[in-house]
């Protein structure tokens, strides 16, 4: 038996073991230390160093590490998840890790045509509004709008333009944002897309009248808050993030207003050919895939 212990580790191998116990490793560590460790993560590290050993494991489902990356504000988040006492005593009933997991999928809300998630990385939130939450000058007649249903959409569905003198898109929303700097942007497409035969193709038949006059857009806060600027349309065939502005939430426990508006209301001549898809809040300074963002060309 001694022969082969010294075989399988060496004959220094064989000497350390006989002289007393093996050393310390991570797979040691106190749970405790370890979820010290886990605090001063992200989530999705949090997630992939719950996979290293048993003590990390333990930690990561600990309430008080997935209470710190959630937002103040948690509870009234979780208000918009389930409805009815069913949905309220699973509510109850949630760990924090599994209040994080909810609220990091999208949450709908208005109806279904808003949503918000949370950013993993931050502790803010992010929301989206479609294009049915918002009211469009002209929407409903057909001579000048029509819907239409696209996988290109989160929501499944854009507002197509063919052709109007004046064009206005405005919305607003109340809700308690976590602490945090939000920026907001309108998602719009110049051109109506189409797939034939599994390729994506764009008409760019109706774009016209957005290289005349910029775009004019507004935002601004119940708590006096505001933002003016305005910038031309350009990049038919590409979806792209037109920034609107930037606000400041900093009570996360009282409702905040926000009203927008993105408009060419200049009725010398008419323009056309513009998707609008959805209205996006993100915190300052993400990084998108959604398409290019353009900052606004020149302030007011």
């Amino acid at each position: 038996m001694g022969a082969w212990v010294s075989g399988l580790l060496g004959a220094d191998g064989a000497a350390e073991a006989a002289a007393g116990p093996a050393a310390v490793g991570l797979g040691d560590l106190p749970e405790l230390c370890a979820a010290q460790v886990l605090l001063r993560l992200d989530p999705p590290e949090i997630c992939r160093l719950a996979g290293l050993n048993h003590a990390f494991r333990g930690a990561a489902g600990a309430d008080f590490v997935w209470e710190a990356k959630l937002p103040e504000n948690y509870r009234y988040l979780m208000e918009f998840v389930g409805s009815g006492e069913e949905g309220r005593r699973r509510r109850r009933r949630a760990g924090k890790k599994e209040i994080y997991a909810r609220l990091s999928k999208p949450v709908p809300f208005g109806d279904g045509q808003k949503e918000f998630w949370l950013d993993k990385s931050r502790g803010m939130i992010c929301m989206a509004l479609s294009s049915k939450a918002l009211v469009i000058t002209g929407v409903d007649d057909r001579r000048y709008w029509q819907h239409m249903p696209t996988s290109e959409s989160r929501f499944q569905s854009v507002a197509y333009l063919q052709q109007i003198w004046w064009f206005e898109v405005v919305g607003e929303v109340d809700f308690c944002f976590p602490v945090g700097t939000y920026s907001l942007y309108f998602r719009v497409h110049l051109g109506k897309f189409y797939k034939r035969f599994g390729r994506r193709h764009c008409s760019s038949e109706h774009v016209h009248g957005w290289d005349k006059k910029p775009v004019r857009f507004q935002l601004s806060t119940s708590d006096g808050q505001q933002a003016v600027s305005q910038c031309y349309l350009e990049e038919p065939g590409s979806w792209v993030l037109y920034h609107a502005g930037d606000f400041v939430a900093s009570k996360p426990d009282q409702l905040m207003k926000l009203k927008f508006s993105m408009a060419q209301i200049d009725c010398t001549h008419t323009k056309g050919g513009l998707c609008v898809d959805s209205v996006l809040i993100y915190p300052k300074g993400k990084g998108f895939q959604q398409g290019r963002v353009i900052r606004s060309q020149r302030r007011l």
